[in-house]
């Protein structure tokens, strides 16, 4: 080590000209302009976290530079020297993949990347990215070569990347849990169900719910999960005590009705359960009160692996959730004093129609805040009044209550069902990935209970059914159109001899002002009305146009051109948009071939692709049909929504895409409920923050903080980040500063037909 320490500081000064160098032959001041070439090197060095070692053949470390020693927390003199005694501080459980792309990058003489934790004097870990580039030369008499290893410290990136993965879980807990109470009437089954969310979606160790015993003074554990074991058995009743004076952290919540949190339990002077707490491998809690009409009624206890867990905005999020579970309970508790007869069918113990609309408009308005589908099913039982007229009314109580009774038994647990009146009764299946999904198990489930026949007032009777079903939010957005369009499939079902079918818009009639637009839209399409205008994306750096979007428009013979918002929703509704849209696909990719041929270089084309044009099952084909006029000119936009509807087909379709040359951005991100594990599953390249967040932003730091998150997210998964909706400077200015890739709005561009994109091409903004 005494040897190398002069070759240390020499190549420190120099930043990297070995002590070996000749004599500057341009003088002094050719010297000047190498040291301060050195000094700036070092300064980029020190800002981005960056160092370099220079490995000998044998592994020694021949020189590294000045930044080395501050990026691994030791005097200079204490820098190790070889491969094998830096091994050493790198964390136990890293080591051997460290090894392993050491010796793969050895073997093939190719340049390799690993990231591993590194100790620092200090005894704190720093999280280090590794790349090790073979120096060309003639290798030692071994074949081995010496090495060029850059290193940097990613300890922040890190951080942001594990407070996004914790925010996620305690999202999915949110949301899993509203799920729940929406779903959930009764209370001790809300409880379970909501700790094991919290264990299953929220990655908890352990999670208990405990209501308060007024006439005991202690919290009483009702509900738990995850590594519970002897947990109560062994803790001492002092920390469930409510009463005066007690030290019990749940009994604190109580008497303060507010949170409490230790986000260091080994080291916490709040009398913990330290030895139980460090079996279950738990180093950050938090007690949350569950108030209804401002009494506390219970506790919500959680325990995380991670320190330091419960930070505010988690403690945000969680107390949003305790607020949920305890409108829940009051909820729960206030239905159960009313009126059974009110809301149920005395006959088969069914909710009857009221109650039905009730909760399907709080399903709905959950799946609406997760972005999910909802089917509703309509029944109706074949020739009941023949068995009615010809058995009596009695036999006929007794069909319909045996029906309930199946209905009720071996059903998916999310599934729910009501009794309409008659023979008619309603289902209810949350949480629908795909049609051929929910044809396949409407099938099981006839077969379950229909299959066997009924006895009946001593007979033996078999039945048949025919459905009609309804999906939100395509086919309606409220309970009584959803309701009026299953029974519309129903009534056609009836009519065609169908046993099941899904509603389409042809089933229901149509005003005479749709169908009169309508008209107008197929003849616009046969006219050749529609047109494409472009909206430029403009790069945040260099301000040059680096994308375009490709916005439909109606250029309506008597109204003039018409915005979309005004057509494509019926487009939608009537399948239209199927034929429009491979036209606009079309028209996108002549357009930039007309571009290229006059000598412009146009960027690619980003075309928007509605949900109802990527459920076709030729859809990637009817795209490679479209784009045949200029391969790789078009990319495909696609909303969040859209894609988290079944994100396994999704990943499929957007692979195809992938082969065929085509980038797929997540269009209005942030508006929907993306999983981070299939978020980084998606073959995707960008993604493009709603144009509310960034209007928020101006005024509200909560949504500057969102757009924030979403950029860092973004360029973890090394993804292009593109902010819609830019009009002002200072929000321009903003989006600079949190390093967005791109931007699109009217701060730049209004959208411009296709002769003025020609001109804009010419130009720079």
């Amino acid at each position: 080590m005494a040897k190398e320490q002069p070759h240390l500081v020499k190549y420190s000064e120099n930043a990297g000209l070995r002590e070996s160098a000749p004599a500057d032959p341009g003088g002094p001041t050719s010297l000047s302009a190498l040291k301060e070439q050195a000094a700036g090197l070092r300064r980029a060095q020190v800002m981005a976290n960056l160092a370099h070692v220079v490995t000998k053949p044998d592994g020694s470390f021949e020189t590294w530079s000045e930044t080395l020693p501050t990026l691994i927390g030791v005097p200079p003199s204490e820098v190790a020297t070889s491969t094998r005694r830096w091994l050493d501080l790198i964390h136990p459980e890293d080591r051997p993949r460290f090894r392993s792309v050491a010796l793969d990058a050895r073997a093939k003489k190719s340049r390799a990347e690993v990231g591993y934790r590194l100790s620092r004097k200090d005894g704190t870990w720093v999280h280090i990215r590794q790349v090790m580039e073979p120096i060309p030369g003639k290798p030692d008499t071994q074949g081995r070569q010496r090495w060029f290893n850059t290193l940097q410290d990613i300890s922040e990136l890190v951080r942001a990347q594990d407070g996004v993965r914790r925010l996620n879980r305690v999202y999915a807990v949110l949301s899993g849990i509203n799920g729940a109470i929406a779903r959930i009437r009764e209370r001790q089954q809300l409880f379970q169900e909501a700790c094991r969310i919290a264990i299953e979606e929220g990655q908890f160790v352990m999670a208990w719910i405990g209501l308060v015993d007024p006439k005991a003074s202690i919290v009483d554990p009702v509900a738990s999960a995850g590594n519970v074991g002897a947990f109560f058995e062994t803790a001492p009743m002092a920390i469930l005590e409510t009463k005066p004076g007690g030290h019990g952290l749940a009994g604190r919540v109580v008497r303060t009705k507010a949170p409490v949190i230790s986000n260091d339990v080994k080291n916490d002077p709040q009398r913990l359960m330290r030895k139980e707490l460090d079996e279950r491998g738990i180093n950050s809690l938090a007690i949350l009160p569950l108030v209804v009409e401002d009494n506390v009624v219970g506790t919500l206890a959680l325990y995380a692996a991670d320190p330091g867990f419960f930070d505010e905005q988690e403690m945000r999020l969680l107390t949003e959730l305790a607020r949920d579970v305890s409108f829940a309970l009051d909820r729960i508790e206030k239905a159960r004093k009313l009126d059974y007869v009110s809301y149920y069918d005395s006959l088969t113990g069914l909710p009857n129609r009221p109650l039905f609309h009730e909760r399907l408009r709080v399903q709905l308005a959950d799946a609406e805040a997760k972005k999910t589908r909802v089917a509703v099913i309509v029944l109706d039982i074949e020739r009941f009044k023949t068995i009615n007229d010809t058995l009596g009314r009695q036999a006929g109580d007794g069909l319909l209550a045996e029906v309930a009774k199946r209905l009720k038994q071996g059903g998916h647990p999310a599934s729910w069902h009501a009794r309409l009146g008659g023979d008619h009764f309603a289902i209810v299946v949350p949480a629908i990935t795909t049609d051929e999904a929910l044809t396949k198990r409407n099938e099981r489930r006839l077969r379950q209970i229909f299959g066997s026949p009924f006895a009946v007032s001593d007979h033996q009777l078999r039945i048949s059914v025919r459905l009609g079903i309804a999906l939100y939010p395509q086919d309606g957005k409220d309970s009584d159109t959803l309701l009026h369009n299953a029974e519309a499939a129903l009534k056609t079902a009836k009519t065609t001899g169908e046993r099941s079918l899904l509603y389409t818009p042809d089933m229901t009639a149509r005003t005479p002002e749709k169908l009169s637009l309508e008209n107008k839209l197929r003849e616009a399409l046969e006219r050749n009305q529609f047109v494409l205008h472009y909206q430029p994306k403009v790069d945040l750096r260099t301000r040059s146009i680096v994308g375009l979007e490709a916005l439909l428009r109606w250029r309506h013979p008597e109204l003039g051109l018409t915005p979309p918002a005004k057509f494509i929703p019926l487009l939608e509704e009537t399948g239209l948009i199927l034929d429009v849209g491979a036209w606009a696909l079309k028209r996108a990719a002549m357009d930039h071939r007309n571009w290229n041929e006059s000598g412009l270089k146009p960027p690619k084309i980003a075309v928007n692709i509605s949900a109802i044009q990527v459920r076709q099952r030729d859809f990637v084909k009817t795209v490679e049909q479209a784009i045949a006029e200029a391969p790789g000119a078009i990319d495909l936009e696609i909303t969040e929504s859209v894609v988290m509807e079944d994100v396994l087909s999704s990943i499929k379709r957007l692979n195809e895409l992938r082969r065929l040359g085509v980038s797929v951005a997540i269009d209005d991100f942030g508006t929907g409920y993306s999983s981070l594990a299939y978020l980084a599953r998606l073959p995707v390249e960008t993604l493009k923050i709603d144009r509310s967040f960034v209007k928020a932003m101006d005024d509200d730091p909560t949504a500057r903080t969102l757009v924030q998150t979403i950029i860092s997210l973004a360029h973890s998964l090394r993804l292009q980040v593109v902010a819609e909706g830019v009009e002002t400077k200072q929000q321009a200015e903003i989006l600079r500063d949190l390093q967005c890739d791109q931007m699109q709005g009217y701060l730049f561009s209004k959208p411009l037909p296709a002769d003025a994109v020609a001109k804009l091409l010419q130009t720079k903004i």
